[in-house]
């Protein structure tokens, strides 16, 4: 009550002041809005006319862009209405890190390929220890003796000098050879390629995060991917170590598990892939889309593009266990196995599962199914979005994976009827790779817009 009566007599004692300020409201009230209507309007412009960024930035008055033209509209209200950028110290910054990015992909899958050629040479189980900080190869007689001398313990060299070699001289010299190219691949490459990626993964890691080019978000899934990548050496030499064991079997010959050289080759491809999809969200935040019917398009695509996507990641592990089994010199025929379609022996180990890791007909028949799977089902993709309204840049991807599985089971078939030489081989992983890398942009592709993009498109794209 008394709180009541102290705002009348306020109220009263300022009549006056409250009089002028009404009747000034009445009189500049249009003014003030029409004023306040333009400045949100033109906030809203200059929001949706903000940078362009990416590799490449759209020209002016182009609504068709071709597939190097991709990179779209992200603008500073984006990321208060969803679009969250992973690098929000402005498109130098991004692309600075961007080819950061890139480069650290290239790197990872440059020793991947390296990784294939160690295992179709075989060369890696000359190498009988390993050190995590990594040594220089033997540099005169006594080292080489004392590698040798290692080497002579292992199951290889006793296989090696038994069924193919009399003289000891000779065995040295091979052993040289051979021990030279494990660490050329083991100590020497990865002693300082390995080591070499992951000081130009770590010395601009450390720079853009003191420059707070990197968001926390951006920062966590890196570090992840950096102890991954860490962890690959303790995993490839738990995979060689596998082979330095004593085969269950006088005939047969040493290898490294298939298990292990699976889990390998696996860890390689999701350090990849996630350094490449990283980078792809970095340069380009959003998905390129130019209208509302193209955005319905890609998400039409993208039902197709997920399920096909996993179908080519199995397949390419399908092809650790080829090499862990040596299956790909088994049966170089095609398409028959031998004289029959499906061997005989496909199910004769116990229990059943263990065929399709370990059993070198069924592993051999299941990269077939796998790969022929593999095609159809890119091919069924590129038909399914042949008449559909969908961005430039989508149609571009879907036809670029065509091209490319056709060429991987070309160079599969052609490996196997060769009986498996190191040139097709090595191509051969590195297609593999290669078809999975466009299988990841064109998922990234397919992404749905943020919010705040989609409010701003038009219903059909502009023709001119």
């Amino acid at each position: 009550m008394f709180q009541s009566r102290v705002v009348a007599s306020i109220l009263k004692r300022n009549k006056s002041v409250l009089h002028s300020f009404t009747s000034n409201l009445k009189g500049t009230s249009s003014s003030r809005v029409f004023t306040s209507s333009s400045s949100s309007a033109s906030t809203t412009n200059t929001a949706s006319r903000s940078f362009y960024y990416g590799f490449r930035s759209l020209p002016k008055r182009h609504h068709i862009p071709s597939f190097g033209n991709m990179s779209t509209a992200a603008s500073v209200g984006m990321e208060k209405e969803g679009s969250k950028l992973l690098v929000t110290a402005g498109p130098r910054a991004q692309k600075m890190v961007g080819i950061w990015l890139f480069g650290s992909a290239a790197g990872v899958f440059s020793m991947v390929v390296l990784g294939g050629v160690a295992q179709l040479t075989r060369s890696g189980l000359s190498m009988t220890d390993w050190k995590f900080t990594g040594r220089l190869p033997p540099l005169s007689d006594e080292e080489w003796q004392q590698e040798f001398e290692k080497y002579k313990q292992s199951p290889e060299y006793k296989r090696f000098t038994t069924t193919t070699c009399k003289n000891l001289l000779a065995v040295i010299t091979a052993i040289r050879c051979l021990a030279y190219i494990a660490y050329l691949r083991g100590n020497i490459l990865l002693h300082l390629v390995l080591r070499a990626l992951g000081v130009m993964f770590a010395l601009p890691f450390s720079y853009f995060l003191c420059k707070g080019y990197i968001t926390l978000r951006l920062g966590l899934r890196l570090s992840a991917l950096f102890a991954l990548g860490a962890g690959q050496g303790l995993i490839g030499w738990w995979m060689v170590k596998s082979g330095l064991e004593e085969p269950a079997s006088e005939y047969v010959q040493p290898r490294v598990g298939p298990y292990r050289l699976a889990a390998h080759l696996t860890s390689a491809f999701v350090i990849y892939g996630g350094l490449f999809w990283t980078a792809l969200s970095v340069v380009m935040p959003e998905p390129p889309a130019e209208s509302l019917t193209w955005v319905q398009g890609a998400a039409r695509v993208k039902r197709l593009a997920i399920p096909v996507s996993l179908i080519v990641g199995i397949t390419a592990v399908s092809g650790a266990f080829v090499a862990g089994n040596d299956a790909g010199r088994a049966y170089n025929t095609f398409p028959k196995m031998g004289d029959a379609w499906i061997p005989d022996d496909i199910f004769e180990l116990k229990p059943l599962i263990r065929n399709f890791f370990e059993n070198t007909s069924t592993v051999q028949l299941d990269h077939r199914i796998l790969a022929t799977t593999t095609l159809i089902s890119i091919c069924v993709l590129w038909w399914s979005t042949r008449k559909l309204d969908i961005h430039p840049a989508i149609q571009s991807l879907v036809g670029s994976t065509v091209g490319m599985a056709a060429l991987q089971v070309t160079l599969g078939v052609s490996t196997l009827l060769s009986y498996v030489p190191v040139s097709l081989g090595t191509a051969h992983q590195a297609g593999a790779l290669t078809l999975l890398t466009l299988m990841l942009l064109l998922n990234h592709t397919l992404r749905r817009p943020s919010m705040s993009l989609l409010k701003t498109l038009p219903q059909v794209a502009k023709t001119s």
